[in-house]
């Protein structure tokens, strides 16, 4: 039979252990997806700088100045959706990031509270008379936390959504603009 103490050192040990486990997943993680978001922001440097010479070139060589703004407002609208597709990638990193810290936290919260509430059980086999109402109240304490951080994680998740769905409403919107001062310059023209 083993002794309270060894038993909560033994639930320590297991929990530090966990912890530093899950540090390193949320590490990983983290990084994974500094690492997209530079590759995203070394291709849209990279695009944004060729087409920019291009852009310069074709000014350049433009004619007069009503060919020099009919170009000029012709680069207006891809410009306009590149920076959005950006936006829209980066928003979507950031959304796919904080699922999986979402997931992480959520598995080390549900695995700590299986771990807690076993140790309660064990410890309440051998408790003394009387404690029965000391052991529902903790068992109790570790639901309502368990319950909390689930509320907070699906609003966690309402909220990115409503995001995400908020940027996706902009990029249209801009979108839109980009089109139609793109016709009324091409009109103009």
């Amino acid at each position: 039979m083993f002794s309270f103490q060894e038993q909560f050192s033994a639930a320590t040990k297991a929990h530090v252990e966990a912890q530093i486990a899950m540090m390193n997943t949320l590490t990983d993680k983290t990084l994974e997806n500094i690492e997209k978001v530079i590759k995203l922001n070394v291709a849209a440097a990279k695009t944004s700088l060729e087409e920019s010479s291009a852009a310069v070139k074709q000014l350049v060589a433009a004619k007069d100045a009503q060919e020099f703004f009919s170009l000029a407002a012709a680069q207006a609208q891809p410009t306009t959706e590149k920076t959005l597709a950006y936006g829209r990638n980066l928003a979507s990193i950031a959304s796919g990031a904080q699922a999986d810290f979402s997931k992480i936290a959520e598995t080390q919260i549900n695995e700590t509270s299986n771990q807690v509430l076993a140790l309660v059980d064990e410890i309440s086999k051998h408790a003394p008379a009387g404690s029965e109402s000391t052991i529902a109240i903790i068992k109790s304490s570790v639901g309502n936390v368990s319950a909390g951080y689930a509320q907070l994680t699906k609003a966690t998740k309402q909220a990115a959504e409503i995001l995400e769905s908020n940027i996706s409403q902009v990029a249209n919107q801009l979108s839109q603009v980009a089109e139609k001062t793109t016709q009324r310059s091409s009109k103009k023209s």
